[in-house]
């Protein structure tokens, strides 16, 4: 919340040790002492390369806050600007666990539950937070493409890898590594309310899913992987409520436009809603009226809802210089959007694991750094 850049960098660097310190709470516990170990050169990486960059901005515009610099891009020359956006970047996407350094968050299964309840609705979120702060440094230093590009590949990624979990706290890891690629994403896209719409969702979202996860253990059993299998019928249904939840959306946010950014944050809506859809209509447990008004009465609630909060967050980010900033179509986004797609049925109709390259890649690209769960396993206490 700071406004002078002291302040502000010694909160981040403080953040991240503080962080580091719930991941191995059990110091007698050698995997924990390890994993925060691991996780805080993470966090002390950031915190450098958020220094840099901000010190660099800070030098050449000849400002000490925040707002200073950001009214003063002008006398910033355009490579150093570059620069130093690169370096806030890269510190945004370390806190947010994103490709390729996400290996932290999958190795700090250590954290008690309410650590990580703590750190994966919150702590993670600081990358939505720092980028919204300094996004006219983005859009001065023309990085908003790459930003987006990252949070896709992320996304798309992690939801692969969250699907060859067996352990329900590396599920949700990946599930986290996922949402907040969508995040960036989104802040990618100009649209960084809707960043931080999604992070405050997410954090309610996510401590509970953390807070309740002793209970979906004890109710879990193994089970026989099922075969996807879409059934043209089923196909037509989540067609038809996925492009109905787009529609809605853009009625009730007004931020739908075929030459803008703005058409990929309605793809996502109405790839969520799609989803969700298909969970709904495989269910053998309801009636086929149950299947078709259930859908309704969630949709309609659900984006009414995320519509109230994106306006409400919009109004209350009114006074800073960039809320929202639609960028123009280009032939890069179109292309990284069609290969999203093409990810997200892959990943959806199973195609991935008749590919064993694939599949063993994932798999290994999911892994905890090996200190944090087999260095002290044969240890006797």
């Amino acid at each position: 919340m700071s406004n002078h850049i002291l302040p502000f960098l010694i909160s981040w660097l403080a953040m991240g040790i503080f962080m580091a310190r719930l991941i191995g709470v059990d110091s007698k516990w050698g995997e924990a002492r390890e994993a925060s170990k691991f996780a805080q050169r993470f966090f002390f990486l950031g915190a450098v390369l958020l220094s840099i960059g901000v010190i660099l901005l800070a030098f050449k515009s000849g400002q000490n806050t925040i707002e200073g610099i950001i009214y003063n891009l002008e006398t910033v020359p355009s490579n150093i600007l570059f620069i130093a956006a690169l370096f806030i970047i890269t510190a945004a996407i370390i806190q947010s666990a994103i490709y390729p350094f996400h290996r932290w968050l999958l190795s700090a299964m250590t954290a008690p539950t309410p650590a990580s309840a703590l750190m994966h609705a919150g702590f993670v979120n600081g990358a939505g937070i720092l980028l919204t702060v300094l996004s006219t440094v983005l859009i001065a230093s023309n990085t908003l493409t790459l930003i987006f590009i990252i949070g896709g590949l992320t996304a798309i990624i992690a939801q692969f890898t969250k699907l060859l979990q067996v352990n329900v706290k590396q599920k949700l890891a990946c599930s986290t590594i996922a949402q907040m690629g969508f995040m960036i994403m989104q802040c990618g896209l100009g649209f960084f309310n809707a960043a931080i719409a999604h992070l405050i969702l997410h954090g309610f979202y996510k401590a509970y899913l953390f807070l309740s996860s002793g209970e979906e253990i004890a109710h879990s059993a193994p089970q026989k992987l099922q075969k996807i299998r879409i059934r043209p019928l089923q196909a037509i249904v989540v067609l038809i409520f996925g492009i109905a939840g787009a529609i809605l959306f853009s009625i009730l946010t007004g931020k739908t436009s075929f030459n803008d950014s703005s058409i990929f944050l309605t793809l996502i809506v109405a790839i969520t809603v799609g989803q969700a859809t298909y969970n709904i209509v495989k269910e053998k447990s309801i009636t086929i009226i149950q299947k078709t008004v259930l859908p309704i009465v969630l949709f309609v609630t659900g984006i009414g809802i995320y519509a109230i909060l994106y306006n409400g967050v919009t109004a209350l980010m009114v006074d800073m210089p960039m809320v929202e900033v639609p960028q123009p179509l280009s032939v890069l986004q179109i292309v990284f959007g069609a290969i999203f797609l093409l990810g997200f049925f892959v990943m959806k109709l199973g195609v991935y694991r008749k590919i064993p390259w694939i599949y063993v890649r994932l798999l290994n690209l999911s892994q905890p750094h090996k200190k944090t769960i087999l260095t002290y396993k044969n240890v006797t206490r």
